[in-house]
């Protein structure tokens, strides 16, 4: 018996040669279409999916009849009873199967389980095109001009709605002992909420002790956060397994610092240099926002508290006439800024190059770019599944920089080995 020869993929070179055949076929007859009606894929799709169906009832009534009772309805056995159609929408366009029966009605395919109307490749690709900020109606549109299936915006908050119970999990996964750095950002997003209002949804960033971002948590507010607000964010950290935060990054959150003393009462509270820069620059003219930058520099750079004052004073005496409201930005976070001057240049780096957030908060921007959410819940949907677009566990991980040994070294030394005690 000769021998089928196989491609580099396992694909039977018969089959593939077969297949360009058809797709020869199909251009000399008026063009070759893949995906949507009359698309190869969708053929392809539905010929392999029926066998698989056929395959699932043989081995139903196989494993039936050793059971006993034979097969058959003479011996009181099972078999089959016919089909029923079904059509089916797939990640490659509709399809129309036949499904098998048995005359027992126990056969349960597990390729289309029971109600199904979708595969489960498509909720995927609905989830995942979410996540990249379409809106249910452009994805519906989309869905019909590339796929010709027909759908609503309601069938697509159905798919989406399944997130919502590992968005629960992911919101109260476990977490490590210990942090050497946390920041609390904010995305503002648009909320229907009896009117559309500019609302908060907050997010832990973390470094772990491998130099890595995890995503912690998403926490929405109402733009009015109080102390308890905060105290009941960190203790549900705290109760996920966070015994210690050695430095807590944040943006000006008045009731944050007062809460974290409550929760972690070692943990040096810093105020964000990158959001400190950029509120400087919305007083300066667009022009002047190169110069104005380079003089702050020395500011956030300088050696210690001392000298970051008097580099202050001469941007001040530079610019106070033209800006005058940019050093007292800085004055009135210098209580909040000062503490990592303390440090060397590796953790200071660390805390000011937040790269690895810019490019964070853009994904969640543009996945909340779709005018306004009818609740809550509906935003922390669409920015957890945007998280679940940049790391499938959900953590966001991603490098944090290239010299991150020689910051844990520095992070165990000046803070009395918390670092590796909690990791132990």
């Amino acid at each position: 018996m000769r021998r089928t020869q196989e491609s580099v993929d396992g694909l039977s070179l018969d089959l593939l040669d077969a297949l360009t055949l058809l797709a020869q076929d199909r251009v000399r007859g008026g063009g070759l279409r893949l995906v949507g009606e009359d698309g190869l894929l969708p053929a392809i799709t539905q010929h392999l999916m029926q066998a698989a169906l056929e395959a699932e009832l043989e081995e139903h009534l196989a494993a039936e009849a050793e059971c006993g009772g034979g097969r058959g309805s003479r011996s009181g056995g099972n078999g089959r009873n016919g089909y029923r159609t079904k059509k089916v929408m797939s990640e490659v366009g509709p399809i129309t199967l036949q499904i098998p029966r048995d005359r027992l009605g126990t056969f349960r395919p597990r390729i289309l389980p029971k109600g199904a109307r979708r595969t489960g490749a498509l909720d995927e690709m609905v989830l995942s095109l979410t996540a990249r900020g379409m809106t249910s109606g452009e994805i519906v549109a989309h869905l019909e001009e590339v796929y010709g299936m027909k759908t609503s915006k309601e069938t697509i908050s159905t798919i989406t709605d399944k997130a919502l119970d590992s968005m629960n999990e992911w919101r109260t996964r476990p977490l490590d002992a210990v942090y050497p750095v946390v920041f609390v950002d904010a995305i503002h997003v648009k909320i229907r909420d009896g009117q559309v209002a500019n609302r908060p949804i907050y997010v832990a960033i973390a470094v772990t002790a491998d130099g890595y971002r995890e995503i912690l948590g998403l926490w929405a507010g109402d733009g009015g956060e109080g102390a308890k607000f905060w105290q009941q964010v960190l203790t549900d950290l705290r109760n996920r397994g966070v015994k210690d935060v050695l430095m807590l990054v944040c943006d000006g959150l008045s009731a944050l610092p007062d809460a974290v003393a409550n929760v972690w009462p070692q943990t040096v509270v810093q105020r964000c240099v990158v959001h400190l820069i950029r509120q400087s620059l919305r007083y300066a003219s667009r022009r002047d926002w190169p110069e104005v930058a380079a003089d702050l520099k020395p500011v956030y750079t300088a050696v210690n508290e001392a000298q970051a004052r008097e580099r202050l004073d001469e941007f001040d005496a530079k610019w106070g006439h033209k800006y005058g409201s940019i050093a007292t930005v800085w004055q009135r976070a210098w209580s909040e800024f000062v503490p990592f001057l303390a440090f060397p240049d590796s953790i200071r780096e660390v805390v000011y190059t937040t790269n690895s957030i810019e490019s964070l908060n853009a994904r969640y921007r543009r996945a909340a770019a779709c005018g306004h959410f009818p609740n809550e819940q509906a935003a922390l949907k669409r920015i957890y599944l945007a998280t679940l677009a940049l790391d499938p566990s959900g953590r966001g991980r991603k490098r944090w920089n290239n010299k991150w040994k020689a910051a844990l070294n520095e992070f165990d030394q000046l803070f009395d080995g918390r670092l590796t005690a909690g990791r132990v």
